[in-house]
């Protein structure tokens, strides 16, 4: 799976983190206390966070290979020290759900996509991650959910989690792990979903070209 999100926001975070923390948010809460301002990532944590970021790049580079194990655990290690000493990183909750994705705990995933989601509501790339533990776990319903939700805030993050869906439909070919009606209903929920958002594009650039007349 793809970390690109994940690196642009490395970037952003390590060239203007002063500016992107700045504000303190009462959303932004570690749980201990909900009225104390919010202190933002130090040095050290933000460059922890880009260091777990590269691990999850090697990993996702290596693919299927045994490496890959260890990049994703050694950047799930670093990640797990980080929110512990800044629980309010949302950033780092959702990188530390993508290596436990990888690794396979999906529940740990999930738990770490809804603590990103918690500090930073409607956060799309842990709605997409999520999704995609959904997929994982065959909880198809929570999937598609998902993907209507993203694609109401955010279609281009939307589009990745219908391409994941379709990955997971050709996954199952052969396969009898997941009950064949629900597989030839989420194909033709793709399907559906796919024309859609097709129509929904053309008909949003036919819009931007008739605003320039």
């Amino acid at each position: 799976m793809r970390t690109r999100a994940l690196l642009i926001l490395s970037s952003a975070l390590l060239l203007a983190a002063p500016l992107a923390w700045s504000i303190p948010s009462d959303s932004l809460d570690d749980g201990t206390n909900s009225s104390a301002p919010k202190a933002p990532p130090s040095a050290q944590d933000t460059a922890t966070y880009g260091a777990a970021l590269a691990l999850l790049k090697q990993g996702d580079a290596l693919g299927a290979q045994a490496a890959a194990h260890d990049a994703y655990a050694s950047a799930r290690a670093k990640l797990q020290a980080l929110v512990a000493r800044a629980p309010q990183f949302a950033e780092a909750w959702n990188a530390l759900g993508y290596t436990q994705r990888k690794l396979g705990a999906y529940d740990d995933a999930l738990a770490s996509y809804a603590r990103a989601l918690d500090l930073k509501p409607g956060y799309p790339e842990a709605l997409e991650y999520r999704g995609e533990a959904y997929l994982r776990l065959n909880r198809i319903h929570e999937a598609k959910q998902t993907y209507l939700d993203l694609f109401s805030t955010n279609r281009g993050i939307a589009a990745t989690l219908l391409e994941s869906m379709q990955e997971w439909l050709k996954a199952q070919q052969g396969s009898h792990a997941v009950d064949a009606s629900v597989v030839s209903d989420l194909a033709q929920w793709v399907q559906e979903r796919s024309r859609i958002a097709t129509q929904t594009a053309a008909l949003t650039r036919a819009g931007n070209a008739a605003s320039w007349h």
